[in-house]
This record gives C-alpha cells, structure tokens and sequence, in this order.
C-alpha cells in the first residue's frame, strides 16, 4: 500500500462502481382497476390506472450517444372511460390536470373538481370534521373526456429517481420539460395523438399550462384544443407586492371588496354592485393616485382614502396609514380585526384566529388549514383503497422541499407566460381558452386575471376563443357546492364544443 493511500480509493471506486452497477434500473409500476360510477346519463364504466412512470433523458459523451437514463419517476392517475373493442381511442378528449404551488400535487382538482370520485370537505362556515367521506362525482368531467393527474417532481409520490438531482426539476423549465415529457409519452403510449387534448391547470398551474401550449407545439408538434385555467396568473408581476410594482394594488382591490360583502361590511348592496364599484375605481383613480405618489394633492389623497376605505370597508385611518398601499397579506389581519378573526389568503370566506389580534400578518391561511385535512385523507385513502396503489412513500399534497424554486430564464424581470400563450394562440389558431375565477380569491385576484387576458398579443379574430367564468368561490372554487356544480357544467361545455 502507498503513503498516499492509493490502493485503499482503488478499491473504494470500485466498490462504488460495483454498487451502481447492481443498483436496480427504476421501471414504471402502473396498477389498473376497474369502476363504474353514476352520471347524469346512466352508468359509466371506467378503468384507473395509477402509478409512477419513469421519465429518461437522452445522454451523449464526447459526442457519443450514451443511452436513456432515468432521471425521475412520475406518479400518474389516469381515468379512461371503457371502449367496445375495436372502438378507436382518438373518439374521446383527453384532459391532462395538474396543481401548481410550486410544490402542489393533483389532488385538489383530482378529488375537488374532476375526478370519479370526490372529497366532502364542507364549506366555509361548515367545515366537515375528521373522518373525512369519499363520494361518487356524478359531475366528473371523465362523462365527456379522459383523465390524466400529474403530479409535478417532488409532490404526491413523484421523486427523482435514486441518485438523481430534484432540484432539477424545480423551477420553471425543468418543472415544464418533466411535464411535458410525461404528456407525451402518454399521449403516444395510449394513441392519444389523434384525440382532442386539453390541458387543466390551477394557480401556477395556469403558468404551467400556458407555457406547455407552447412548449409541447414547438418541441413535439403536439397542438391541444383547449385550456381550461382556474385561479389564473400568467404574469407574477400582477400579484407580487414589491418595491417599484404598484400594480397589484389595483388589481387586488375588487377582491378587498368582495370580501368586505361577504362578511357584512356592505349592509344590504348587491355583490355585482360592490363589485362594479370596485372595478372603476381600481381602473381608474386608484392607479392614477399611487402613481402620482407625493405629487397626489392634499384634496386627492382624502378623496381617495375615502373611496378605498368605502369599498374595502376599512377604516379611513388604517387606509391613510398605508398611504393607499393595501397589501393583501395585512388585508387578511385588518379587515375583521374588531371581531377577532383573520379571513383566508386562498378563500376570503374562511375566517380563523391568532394568538393575539395586534399582528400585522396571518401565521396561517384559515381556507387552507380549514381543507387540507379532508384532501389528505381521502388521497391516501382513494389510492391505496380503490386504485391498489400501494407505496409507503409519504404523498406530498403540498410540500416546501421544492424552494427555493428556479426563474433563472426571467433574472432581471417579471415572471410571465403571457407572450408565450399569444405565440401559441397566434399559431393555432384553434387553440381556446376558459378562464375560471373565484370573486373572493385572494392569492390569483379574479380582476389580474381579466388584466392579463386583455393584454394578450393575439388579433381580433382571436378574441372569441377567450371566455371568462366567474363563481362565488375562492381560489378552490369547487369548495362552494354551487360553483363546484357550475363549473363542472362549464368546462364540460367547453370540451363537449370541441
């Protein structure tokens, strides 16, 4: 043996070689059942498939292809209504879902809005208790399209694979890649490449979906027929209070005002009526003011403190003291202070508590704390259970492991796909898109959703492939039963149309 130890990190790579060698090559472990669940046109027959898939990327060394190497497994749910033999697949839609966080899974659009099967989790003001129930989804979209769930690297059961890197995957174009390539390998594997295809995305999945209209046209000539985007935001800079971006001020303010009706602070008024009046004034006055910063007159500063304070019902005071400048994370605190509550960042309807009421922000989101538990619980249940997949992997239905989150592509500016949905929509022209909004959504504002919208770079004859929804919901708006029932009824229109 040598003094410098050569011999000894001789044998120690090769022991390590011996090790990679014989570590198992990770394969797709898909689990199919069989179903039958009761709409509204008789009994459908389906078949689940769930389980994760291994996605492999293409390796040269020195110019010398090196083969496909797994880089992640992907868990999937697919729900695929039952054809007769011989019958071809392209005559249904195949709808692909997915979450966004970043570091959400599929489970809420999975059990919320979607799915054969679906989670009572109660509403606000009537949240259900532990045990949580499943029940029948007599509304699934799976009556007129297939199902896919994606669940993203790192949340549900997705992980890269042993030795792999997650952060790879997490941030924008390693995230869109990892999705993309699980689209189109199930799209080929199925022979889905002839079926109308749609995309359903929620919260940064909007992003996401719009970026993969582009992405998968561009990359594999994969054109899609629609998007179906709830809880929308293309461009971060809509909704990110920051030094030097005034616009979320505005673009916030109408859900201030919804807020402000639903807990009463609007007496007897109309919500529309609140609403309209919001609408002016977040389009008009209220940018104008806070662009004009110490320039705004003495006279202008009292009118706009008491327009604001009127339509968000706070107090003239507390409106002054921001100097117009209403943050969304101290609205949650502020708007029901005197009672002792905090209302939801997700959905405004919900209320909670803190320790004291003197703090300046919520230590929690009273909307989310007030589901997660029902969502948790029948994920783990429904997989397991019904669809026979079993994994001792904890499921991630919204996890941190994946931040901090990558935008390296948007360094020195604003976080946005808008230009890329134009690009796709200006490509294929066939390309529709429904937008789903929740009047008290707090987190992806229903108003920076029309915002972004109207400032696509598309022509006029395009503008009709565009419709806005609206529901009185939150940021999950299948939480509220009568607009669980009618957005279920829009985006099966919106598919059924073709």
């Amino acid at each position: 043996m040598t003094s410098d130890g050569s011999e000894a990190a001789g044998i120690s790579d090769r022991l390590e070689s011996a090790d990679t060698n014989s570590r198992e090559e990770p394969a797709d472990d898909l689990v199919t059942t069989r179903h039958t669940l009761r709409t509204a046109a008789g009994e459908l027959a389906y078949t689940a498939t769930a389980g994760r898939i291994v996605l492999r990327r293409e390796e040269h060394t020195d110019g010398v292809f090196d083969g496909h190497k797994p880089k992640a497994e992907v868990f999937v749910v697919a729900y695929t209504a039952d054809r007769e033999p011989g019958a071809d697949p392209a005559e249904r839609p195949l709808t692909v879902s997915f979450n966004g966080g970043p570091g959400s899974s599929s489970v809420w659009l999975h059990l919320g809005l979607l799915g054969p099967r679906r989670v009572l989790s109660g509403d606000a003001g009537a949240p259900v208790p532990p045990p949580y129930r499943l029940v029948d989804n007599a509304e699934s979209l799976l009556a007129h399209s297939d199902l896919l769930f994606v669940d993203p690297v790192s949340t549900g059961y997705s992980r890269a694979v042993t030795g792999g890197k997650p952060a790879d995957f997490h941030g924008f174009t390693g995230d869109l890649d990892a999705v993309a390539e699980v689209i189109r390998l199930w799209v080929t594997r199925q022979q889905r490449w002839l079926s109308p295809k749609y995309l359903v995305g929620e919260s940064y999945g909007t992003l996401r979906a719009a970026a993969l209209a582009g992405r998968l046209q561009d990359k594999f000539g994969l054109y899609l027929n629609g998007l179906m985007l709830i809880s929308t935001v293309l461009d971060m800079g809509s909704i990110r209070f920051h030094e030097g971006n005034l616009l979320p001020y505005s673009l916030y303010l109408p859900s201030y005002a919804a807020a402000a009706h639903y807990h009463g602070l609007h007496g007897s008024r109309e919500l529309r009526e609140v609403l309209a009046e919001a609408e002016e004034l977040a389009e008009r006055d209220y940018p104008w003011a806070l662009a004009r910063g110490a320039r705004l007159s003495d006279a202008d500063t009292d009118r706009l403190v008491a327009a604001l304070a009127s339509v968000t019902g706070l107090s003239e005071d507390y409106v002054r003291r921001t100097r117009l400048r209403l943050d969304n994370r101290r609205l949650f605190r502020e708007l029901l202070r005197d009672r002792g509550l905090t209302v939801g960042r997700l959905d405004a309807r919900f209320t909670g508590w803190e320790p004291d009421d003197a703090g300046e922000r919520n230590s929690y989101d009273p909307a989310h704390a007030a589901i997660n538990g029902a969502y948790a619980a029948a994920l783990n249940a429904h997989v397991r259970g019904a669809l026979g997949y079993a994994s001792d992997l904890p499921y991630e239905i919204l996890t941190d492991r994946v931040h901090p989150w990558s935008y390296r592509e948007f360094e020195g500016q604003e976080v946005s796909v808008v230009g890329t949905l134009s690009a796709a929509m200006r490509a294929n022209p066939h390309l529709r898109v429904q937008v789903g909004c929740g009047y008290y959504d707090c987190a992806t504002p229903y108003y920076a959703a029309e915002h972004t919208m109207a400032g696509l770079a598309i022509p006029d004859e395009l503008r009709g492939n565009i419709e806005m929804r609206y529901y009185e919901a939150g940021h999950m708006t299948y939480v509220h039963e009568p607009s669980r029932l009618a957005q279920s009824a829009d985006i099966a229109r919106f598919v059924r149309a073709g």
